[in-house]
């Protein structure tokens, strides 16, 4: 993206100023190459994103949600569907959307969907692949490539202990879904669930899937609080891993007590960031660094200022990793 057009997003979003150019198809960024204008690659293959949560409250709409990324100057936006859902249910057009999306200089790396495609209701697990359908449908629409494939509805309870090859074979199910539609979902480890909270049963899960786009969605936290070692990084590859939520957790309180509120700046808490980022990066890989937080102090905050914070904090600790490797 050129200055110009990045001054004119900030200021745009400083005046609340929509930019509603439309688009023929409503797809034009899922077309773009790396190589076109506005697509950065980031130093030691990452690209950085936001992920919506991080600026959650106040609720300010997808359009503004987009605005403020690209006004911070990320490279991606990861969206959550009940967004999308209340933009378009509002009389909001998705081809408008995407265009907006593409003229801030960004793509739609991922999205954040709650289809409960995992639990053992079968008539509960096939209107949950329905629901998946319509949202990568809609995302589709957008540029959308990805979406996140959390255990929702099996993750509390004794109902939620579910044998992993059903998992696997659920799972399956889903990805033939995104084989229909063209966006693929990503298993996500959620680490305070019964199920599919350490990094040792997705892994499990996506090489049992059988399924040659089957691929994870990790995070800094979800490993942490779940129990796992991050050497088990280093076992990952592109194909296996193509989004990274980022974050970091303080000290205190206990990780079995700490929640998706605890969650910090990278580099603001004691995760080993530059093992992770290391782990997961270099070896000539495109990876995306997006920022996942749920902080009510920064909820509290200017959505901006925020947003800027956390992508120079991304940088910076992407940046101390790349000089922790070359001094080792």
């Amino acid at each position: 993206m050129s200055i110009d057009r990045r001054r004119f997003v900030s200021s745009a979003l400083l005046s609340g100023v929509g930019l509603t150019l439309s688009d023929s198809n409503g797809a034009r960024a899922a077309s773009i190459s790396p190589a076109a204008p506005g697509i950065r690659k980031a130093a030691d293959g990452f690209r950085f994103c936001l992920n919506t949560s991080t600026i959650r409250e106040p609720k300010l709409g997808i359009e503004r949600e987009v605005d403020i990324a690209g006004a911070a100057g990320y490279d991606a936006i990861e969206p959550w569907i009940p967004t999308l859902r209340e933009f378009v249910s509002g009389g909001g057009r998705l081809a408008d959307l995407g265009k907006r999306i593409f003229d801030a200089g960004l793509t739609v790396e991922s999205a954040i969907g709650f289809a409960q495609w995992i639990v053992d209701d079968e008539t509960r697990r096939k209107d949950a692949l329905e629901e998946a359908k319509r949202d990568m449908e809609m995302l589709r629409e957008i540029g959308g490539t990805r979406i996140a494939a959390p255990p929702v509805g099996a993750h509390q309870g004794d109902s939620a202990r579910i044998e992993l090859q059903a998992v696997a074979e659920r799972f399956r199910a889903l990805l033939e879904v995104g084989d229909q539609t063209g966006v693929v979902p990503q298993l996500e480890i959620w680490g305070f669930s019964k199920n599919l909270s350490r990094l040792g049963e997705v892994m499990y899960v996506v090489g049992e899937a059988g399924h040659p786009k089957a691929c994870l969605l990790l995070d800094i936290y979800h490993l942490y609080r779940g129990g796992s070692d991050f050497t088990g990084l280093d076992l990952m590859s592109d194909s296996a891993l193509q989004v990274f939520h980022i974050n970091d957790y303080p000290a205190a309180p206990p990780r079995e007590k700490m929640n998706d509120a605890d969650r910090v700046y990278p580099g603001d808490g004691i995760a080993p960031m530059s093992q992770i980022l290391n782990s997961i990066g270099g070896a000539d890989r495109s990876i995306v660094l997006s920022l996942e937080l749920f902080n009510r102090d920064y909820w509290k905050l200017d959505p901006l200022e925020v947003a800027k914070t956390g992508l120079e904090k991304m940088k910076a600790a992407v940046e101390k990793a790349s000089q922790d490797k070359a001094s080792n």
